[in-house]
């Protein structure tokens, strides 16, 4: 029976198997560092007692994969965990090819090959810390008696602006892939599903090449009904967030600081609030800082860098929500106040924005003149009709599974977050 590297008691007959990541051949000994998913041990064969064993190995070459039998033995010789697996025998499971990538190759070679660049222990620790923050997330909504649902990537028009999205051929006639699940969440409103949130895939015809856009992404969205304001949305994230956060730092806490060198801090209270105007002011008057014109009522890059600055000054928090954006700048969707202000906002963490979220407008009527000022009509003629038999007060948000990882290890391109990456210029492997 396989054990894993992690699990293995001292003297313990036992069987591991995994990738070879090293070979080293000295005069008496051959030393090889398998890895699995659970981490890496050295494995130690003595030429004289086991040569047959060690003429064998050393015609295995480094990413193969092999199934050692034999027991663990602690060694204060050996450095790194102070553990080595002593093997009887061993059985090839795979024999691999000369690996194309070298250490010092560079990343579209290690993105030509992703899978054999995810072998390292430190690719293979961020998809775990990746799934046990989605975990957490998951967790505390379904303790909010929410319920996770499926919708639909193929969509028969273009959806929420018209613009932006793939179109793909659907036997006669034209598809799009959806840019998030927005109409469908607020299908499930309609529908009376009151509670509801979805993680999937989402995507955006967009001809960005930073380091935190990618064509397509995995989004973690929710919409929940009868709310009040916009504010119980962004309380609902807030505790969401906390709660995962504090999750992950406890299991994961000390490895992230070790490993990638970012402190998991988890936040008290409650995340600082400001309207964009206030915010505009204040990078002024702090910073010299003026949006430029074409983005004034909005955010940039530069200005959610200098946000989390203004934030961690101010309030000593990594997080800060954003309101009362320009109409001109947000979906129709949102409902706006008296003064035709959305009522919604932006979250800002470690200097990124990682969600948009808002009350949305849930009366027919007005939501159909909102849809007509931006120029919408049969784009969203079916997404209207979701709204003309009842709709309950609702709102929601999404997140970037990926922008989520990479800000909180600290990763400099989103990349490094992502199974596999796309991007106007990358659809393989």
């Amino acid at each position: 029976m396989r054990t894993l590297i992690n699990n293995l008691k001292e003297n313990e007959s036992t069987s591991i198997s995994g990738v070879i990541n090293k070979i080293r051949d000295t005069k008496y000994m051959v030393f090889v560092i398998l890895k699995d998913v659970s981490g890496h041990i050295q494995v130690s064969i003595e030429k004289k007692e086991n040569a047959e064993l060690a003429d064998k190995i050393l015609k295995v070459t480094p990413g193969s994969f092999v199934t050692f039998t034999g027991k663990m033995v602690l060694s204060e010789y050996v450095k790194d965990g102070g553990m080595e697996f002593i093997p009887e025998s061993f059985k090839i499971l795979s024999l691999a090819e000369v690996s194309p990538i070298e250490d010092n190759a560079n990343v579209d070679t290690k993105m030509d090959y992703r899978w054999l660049d995810l072998r390292s222990e430190k690719n293979t620790l961020i998809f775990q810390i990746q799934s046990y923050l989605t975990r957490m997330m998951r967790e505390f909504l379904y303790q909010e008696n929410f319920i996770e649902i499926h919708t639909p990537k193929l969509i028969g028009a273009a959806s929420e602006s018209g613009s932006d999205v793939f179109e793909v051929k659907y036997f006669d006639r034209l598809a799009y892939l959806a840019q998030s699940p927005q109409f469908y969440k607020q299908m499930a409103m309609a529908a009376g599903f009151d509670r509801i949130f979805e993680v999937a895939p989402a995507f955006r015809a967009e001809n960005s090449n930073t380091n935190r856009h990618t064509t397509e992404f995995t989004s973690f969205d929710l919409e929940f009904s009868y709310i009040d304001s916009y504010k119980d949305v962004m309380k609902m994230e807030q505790e969401m967030l906390k709660y995962a956060l504090a999750k992950v730092k406890e299991k994961y806490g000390s490895i992230i600081l070790k490993e990638f060198g970012k402190e998991v801090i988890v936040p008290t209270g409650d995340f600082p609030v400001i309207k964009l105007s206030d915010l505009y002011a204040e990078l002024h008057r702090r910073y010299g800082y003026n949006i430029p014109k074409e983005d004034v009522g909005d955010l940039n890059a530069e200005t959610e860098a200098l946000a989390y600055r203004y934030a961690m000054e101010e309030y000593n928090s990594e997080f800060i929500f954003i309101t009362d954006f320009s109409a001109s700048k947000r979906a129709f969707y949102h409902m706006r106040d008296d003064s035709g202000t959305p009522l919604g906002y932006d979250l800002i963490w470690r200097g990124t924005e990682i969600t948009t979220g808002a009350q949305r407008e849930h009366r027919y009527d007005i939501l159909k003149k909102q849809a007509l000022e931006k120029g919408l009509g049969d784009d969203v003629k079916f997404y209207l009709e979701f709204f003309k038999y009842g709709c309950p007060p609702h709102g929601g948000f999404g997140i970037g599974i990926d922008r989520l990882t990479m800000l909180l290890l600290g990763l400099t391109h989103l990349r490094e977050a992502m199974f596999l990456f796309r991007s106007p210029n990358r659809l393989n492997p």
